[in-house]
C-alpha cells in the first residue's frame, strides 16, 4: 500500500475550493453552496490523487468516470473542471445558474464537458454509477487480454444523505453488491443534514451496516473535513478490493468554515457577505478578492491533466499493438465506440406477410431480438423479473453475472434486474452513458410507471434506451385494473424525445426496433401487446417508419378511423362493417406519435386529411388524441379483470361498437354541416423537434 504524501498547496487548494464556492453561490445568490464546501477536501484527494482523465480528450474511452449524485452541489464539479482544465472558464463560472450557460443548476452531460451523466434527482446518479460499472466489468471481460487491459477504469460517485433515502439507489446498491462490482467506488457524505434539518427528524439507520448487508466493502472517514491522510487511505483500500463495491462512508460538516456550518441554512442559501470575508480570512486567502486562485492550485490540477494526457497516449499506443495482435477484437471495440451499427445489420429485421399467423407483438419482439442479438453484441439487455413474460432473453444471450456465481460471466449481455424497474432505468442510463452499448430492457407497460424518473432522465440526457414494455393494454385480462395501463402511454407521450411506439403487427414492430436503434439520441417505448394480433394488409417496415399511414384508403370517405397497436384490427374491422351499411372509411394506423409528427405537413395532411371526420381508438386513456382526431374512443376509467375478450366487450372494444360509434360520428358531422377541417391545421405549430 503506498503512503500519503502531502503536497504544499493541499491546503490553500482545498481552501481555494471553498472559498470559490462561496462566490460562485454568492455572484448570482442562488445555489447550494454546504455540500459543496463540505466535499471540497474529498474531491480534492480523488481529483489530484487517484482520477484518470485526460480534460484534452474528454471523451478518452478507458477514462474513469465520476458522477455527482448529489447533483445539487454541482458547483464543486465545476470548480474541479475549471482547475483540470476542461472546457470550463472563468466567467462560466460567473455565470453559474444563469440562462445558456454550461454550468446548470445540476449537472447536465450534453451541456457541460467533463460531465459524465444528469443528475440532480436525487438517487438517479448512485444508479447510472452502477450502469457505468456493470459496462466496463463487461467490456473488460470482453476484450482484454493477457497483457493487454485495455478497459480497466473506475468509477466513482458521490452521494449523500438525500441519495441514501432514495428507493432507486437502495435498488441499485442491492444489485451492485450480488454483482460484485470491484470498480465501483461511492463516497457518501453523511453530513446529518438535509433540507428539513437534522436527518435525526427520519433518516437513523445504520447506513454502513445495510451496505453491508448489500454485499459491500464499508468503511469510513471519521474527519472528512480535515483528514487527507484518511481520506486517501480509504480510497487506496477501496480500490484494492475487486469483487466488492465500496462505500466510503465520509462524515463531514455541512458548509464547512462559514458561520452556518453544521446547519440546514447551509444548504440551499448563498453565504452573506461579512462571511465570505471572515471564511476567506480563516482560510489564508485575500478577504478583498473575489473568484481567486492562487497560482499554486493551478499548478497541481495541471500536472494532474498532464498525467491524464500521457496515461491517454500510453492506451493508445497500447491499443495499436492490441490491433496487431487481435485485428478482430479491435475492429469490434473501435466500432462500438463509434457508434457505429455494422454494415447491414437492418438485414436481419423480420418482415411478415398477412398470411402469416397472428402472434402477440411480444413475441415479433422475440423475433427481432433473436435475429438481431447475434450481428450486435452492443445490445446488452435485461428485465425486471419479467424475462418469460416480457420474451426478451434469446438463446445466445449469457446472463452477466461474476463467474464467482457460476450463474453466467461477465462477458454476458443478459442483466437479472430483479423487481427493480427504477433502478432498472437508471442502471441503463449508465450503460448507455459508459459508451459502446445500446440496452434494453423489459417490464410490464404499467410498471415503467415505477421508472418514470429514469425514463425522463432518458430523454433529457439523450439516452438510447429501448423500453420492452409488454402487456399494453386491458388486453392484459385477467391481471385486472391493477396492473392494466391507461394514462401510462399519454403520460410518456407527452414527454420530449422519447419515442412510445404501439406496433400493431410484425412489420410495425420491426420498425419500432429499426427506429430505436438509429435514434441514437432518444429512448424508446415499445408497448407490446399479449393478444395475439393479425398481420395487416398494406403494412410494412418502410410505412411504419413514418409514424403513422394509410392502411386501407377510399377515396370521398365519410369517416378516417386512427388507431394503434391492437385496436387496428378492431377498426379494420369496424370500417368493413361500416361499408356495408354504405359509409366509406378510411383506416390510419398510428404507431408512433412522436415520429408521425417529424414529417413533413404535407404528408401528415395527406394521411390525415380534411373532409371527414376523424375518430381515435385505442384501449388507452383518450388524453391526447385530440391533437390528431376530432372524436376519441377509449378509457375513460380503470380496467376490469377477466379474460381479454370480454374485457375488450365491456368497454366497447369490439369491431361492431365501433363501427356504431363511427356512424354515430358521421351522423354527427353531417348534421353539424361545414367544412371538416383535418386537427392537424393550426394557427400555431408546435417547435421542430430537429434540434433533439
Amino acid at each position: 500500500m503506498s503512503t500519503f504524501i502531502p503536497h504544499p498547496a493541499d491546503a490553500i487548494s482545498i481552501a481555494t475550493i471553498r472559498a470559490l464556492v462561496a462566490d460562485i453561490v454568492g455572484n448570482v445568490n442562488t445555489g447550494h453552496p454546504g455540500s459543496a464546501m463540505g466535499m471540497a477536501p474529498a474531491a480534492h484527494i480523488l481529483f489530484t490523487r487517484f482520477l484518470n482523465a485526460n480534460p484534452r480528450n474528454s471523451k478518452w474511452f478507458n477514462r474513469d468516470r465520476f458522477v455527482l449524485s448529489n447533483g445539487h452541489a454541482c458547483v464543486l464539479q465545476y470548480i474541479l473542471l475549471h482547475l483540470l482544465g476542461y472546457k470550463m472558464s472563468m466567467n462560466d463560472l460567473k455565470q453559474f445558474r444563469q440562462l445558456d450557460s454550461n454550468t446548470p443548476g445540476h449537472p447536465e452531460a450534453i451541456l457541460t464537458d467533463g460531465v459524465e451523466v444528469t443528475t440532480g434527482p436525487l438517487g438517479q446518479g448512485f444508479a447510472n454509477g452502477v450502469g457505468l460499472a456493470i459496462a466496463q466489468a463487461h467490456f473488460s471481460a470482453t476484450y482484454n487480454k493477457d497483457g493487454f487491459d485495455v478497459i480497466d477504469n473506475y468509477t466513482y460517485v458521490f452521494t449523500g444523505d438525500g441519495c441514501q433515502m432514495e428507493g432507486v439507489a437502495s435498488e441499485a446498491a442491492s444489485l451492485a453488491g450480488h454483482l460484485q462490482l470491484g470498480n465501483l467506488i461511492v463516497v457518501y457524505d453523511d453530513n446529518h443534514i438535509s433540507i428539513d434539518g437534522d436527518t435525526a427528524v427520519a433518516f437513523t439507520e445504520d447506513v454502513e451496516k445495510r451496505f453491508q448487508a448489500y454485499g459491500w466493502q464499508t468503511l469510513h472517514v471519521d474527519d472528512g473535513d480535515n483528514d487527507l491522510e484518511d481520506i486517501y487511505n480509504a480510497f487506496l483500500e477501496a480500490r484494492e478490493e475487486n469483487h466488492k463495491p465500496t462505500l466510503i462512508r465520509l462524515r463531514t460538516t455541512i458548509g464547512f468554515g462559514s458561520r452556518d456550518q453544521g446547519t440546514p441554512g447551509i444548504h440551499g442559501a448563498p453565504l452573506q457577505s461579512d462571511d465570505v470575508q471572515a471564511l476567506k480570512m480563516n482560510f489564508g486567502l485575500p478577504a478583498d478578492r473575489s473568484f481567486f486562485i492562487p497560482q499554486e492550485t493551478y499548478d497541481i490540477y495541471a500536472g494532474v491533466a498532464s498525467h491524464g494526457e500521457i496515461s491517454d497516449a500510453a492506451w493508445n499506443d497500447m491499443l495499436e499493438s492490441y490491433r496487431k495482435r487481435y485485428p478482430t477484437e479491435h475492429a469490434e471495440l473501435m466500432r462500438r465506440i463509434s457508434g457505429k451499427l455494422p454494415y447491414g445489420w437492418e438485414r436481419g429485421l423480420p418482415t411478415y406477410k398477412p398470411s402469416d399467423p397472428p402472434q402477440t407483438t411480444r413475441h415479433f419482439s422475440e423475433t427481432v431480438l433473436t435475429a438481431l442479438v447475434p450481428k450486435l453484441p452492443e445490445l446488452i439487455g435485461g428485465s425486471a423479473d419479467l424475462t418469460e413474460a416480457n420474451l426478451t432473453r434469446t438463446e445466445t444471450m449469457v446472463d452477466f453475472q461474476p463467474d464467482s456465481t457460476g450463474l453466467g460471466s461477465y462477458k454476458g449481455t443478459y442483466i437479472r434486474y430483479g423487481v427493480r424497474e427504477h433502478a432498472m432505468g437508471a442502471i441503463a442510463n449508465g450503460l448507455h452513458a459508459y459508451g459502446g452499448v445500446i440496452p434494453f430492457v423489459g417490464t410490464l407497460l404499467n410498471f415503467v410507471g415505477y421508472a418514470a424518473g429514469a425514463v425522463r432522465l432518458s430523454a433529457l440526457s439523450r439516452h438510447q434506451v429501448i423500453w420492452i414494455a409488454t402487456h399494453d393494454s386491458i388486453g392484459l385480462g385477467e391481471d385486472g385494473p391493477t396492473h392494466q395501463p391507461i394514462e401510462t402511454a399519454a403520460h410518456f407521450r407527452a414527454m420530449p424525445n422519447l419515442d412510445f411506439w404501439r406496433p400493431a403487427d410484425g412489420n410495425e414492430t420491426s420498425a419500432a426496433y429499426y427506429s430505436a436503434l438509429t435514434r441514437r439520441q432518444t429512448p424508446s417505448i415499445l408497448a407490446l401487446s399479449r393478444q395475439d394480433l393479425k398481420n395487416l394488409v398494406g403494412s410494412s417496415v418502410k410505412r411504419a417508419l413514418k409514424g403513422g399511414y394509410v392502411l386501407q384508403e377510399v377515396q370521398g370517405e365519410d369517416l378516417t378511423i386512427v388507431s394503434t397497436g391492437s385496436e387496428v384490427s378492431i377498426s379494420l374491422a369496424a370500417a368493413k362493417m361500416l361499408k356495408d351499411d354504405g359509409i366509406r372509411a378510411r383506416v390510419v394506423s398510428l404507431p408512433c406519435w412522436s415520429i408521425f409528427d417529424m414529417q413533413p405537413l404535407e404528408y401528415r395532411l395527406s394521411v390525415l386529411r380534411s373532409g371527414a371526420p376523424i375518430l381515435s381508438v385505442e384501449a388507452l386513456s383518450t388524453l391526447g388524441w385530440q391533437k390528431y382526431s376530432h372524436e376519441a374512443f377509449g378509457l375513460f376509467g380503470f380496467g376490469a379483470c377477466g379474460p381479454w375478450p370480454k374485457v375488450y366487450e365491456k368497454f366497447g372494444l369490439t369491431s361492431s361498437n365501433i363501427a356504431k360509434v363511427g356512424k354515430d360520428v358521421v351522423d354527427f358531422y353531417k348534421a353539424k354541416g361545414g367544412k371538416v377541417i383535418s386537427p392537424l391545421v393550426k394557427a400555431i405549430r408546435p417547435i421542430a423537434r430537429a434540434h433533439l
